[in-house]
């Protein structure tokens, strides 16, 4: 199934809860053009308006930006915001109902909440949707790298093949395709031979999703304990090899956030940092690790950000997201707020 036959069948899936929703079109679809799509639902005379936030793979990932997408379409449009998915395992679905947000997949599974209304079902069987037939250029790891480059510099957007290649850590012959391919999604604008990015926080969150799904759990290279937790912030690190990510890197920006897991970037783990700090190796299931390594996926030339010890805020936000800890989800607002918002402005 594609977006729209997805949107179509769960839609039609909440007749068997005996309401029934219609989708928009026309005037009031051109209106808002950055939704998914637009429906009503109604139950006898009583009914809704509502945004679809239409997204494959809801899974514990991914939670984090969805609800952040699902936040800023709610507030760009000032109409409740569904997510139609493919499909809601039970866990998901609490954690979605406890955020309060509405959600129906092709399954059955659904959770809406309005006047007049309360359903909540979990547990219906997954239905097979397929997979799509190819992926765009700009779902791939090297699509992915190369927004991740612009969106921690949007002027990069307008710059020589060769330099866009550097900051993203990708080939050079892969660049013009990629760009094209987000030129044919919107994110990117092209008169003549100047190229603008559309930068904003839309674009900011999709790449979030698309990154907690497929690039992410590829960084993961290894996982330890260590006896000098507490101490983290006096470790001293070789700011050239090694930089604070996620839970620690958002702690060191905002003081709003106490980490739980430390998250190391690096190439390799300096052999003096793992005497110096107790590092024992995790053999076993990744909750008892308190510290994660990951593997820098970016160019040399992607500056750090306000902070030399710590990766880009475009990341630190990504990795917050991803944890799907609500704690987490706050701290990537306030990252966003504080460090982001300027150059990827809600749209």
């Amino acid at each position: 199934m594609n977006e729209a036959d997805i949107i179509a069948t769960a839609l039609a899936g909440l007749t068997l809860l005996g309401l029934k929703a219609t989708l928009q079109t026309g005037d009031t679809r051109a209106a808002h053009p950055r939704a998914d799509a637009l429906a009503r639902i109604a139950k006898g005379k009583m009914h809704v308006d509502v945004v679809i936030e239409a997204k494959r793979n809801a899974t514990h990932a991914t939670l984090g930006a969805i609800l952040a997408q699902a936040k800023a379409q709610a507030f760009a449009h000032g109409k409740p915001v569904i997510l139609v998915t493919d499909y809601v395992t039970p866990p998901v679905a609490d954690r979605l109902r406890a955020a309060q947000q509405q959600f129906i997949d092709v399954a059955g599974n659904a959770y809406l909440e309005a006047p007049g209304w309360f359903v909540f079902v979990v547990g219906q069987k997954p239905v097979r949707t397929g997979a799509p037939k190819h992926a765009a250029k700009g779902a791939t790891p090297a699509g992915m790298k190369v927004a991740f480059a612009l969106l921690c510099d949007p002027a990069l957007a307008g710059a020589p093949y060769r330099t866009i290649a550097l900051a993203a850590g990708v080939a050079l012959g892969a660049v013009p395709g990629i760009l094209a391919d987000m030129r044919d999604n919107g994110e990117l604008v092209v008169h003549g031979k100047v190229r603008r990015l559309q930068a904003n926080k839309r674009m900011l969150d999709q790449w979030a999703f698309a990154y907690a799904r497929t690039l992410r759990p590829k960084t993961l290279t290894a996982t330890y304990t260590t006896e000098n937790f507490r101490d983290w912030e006096k470790w001293t690190l070789d700011r050239k090899q090694v930089k604070w990510g996620a839970e620690p890197a958002a702690a060191l920006l905002t003081r709003y956030l106490r980490p739980g897991i430390l998250t190391l970037y690096t190439e390799k783990l300096p052999v003096k940092m793992m005497i110096d700090h107790r590092l024992k190796p995790v053999h076993g299931p990744a909750n008892v690790a308190t510290i994660e390594i990951r593997k820098p996926f970016w160019g040399a030339t992607i500056a750090a950000g306000p902070r030399e010890d710590t990766v880009p805020p475009v990341l630190i936000y990504a990795d917050l997201l991803a944890t799907g800890d609500a704690r987490c989800i706050e701290t990537a607002q306030q990252v966003y707020d504080d460090y982001l918002a300027r150059l990827l402005p809600a749209a």
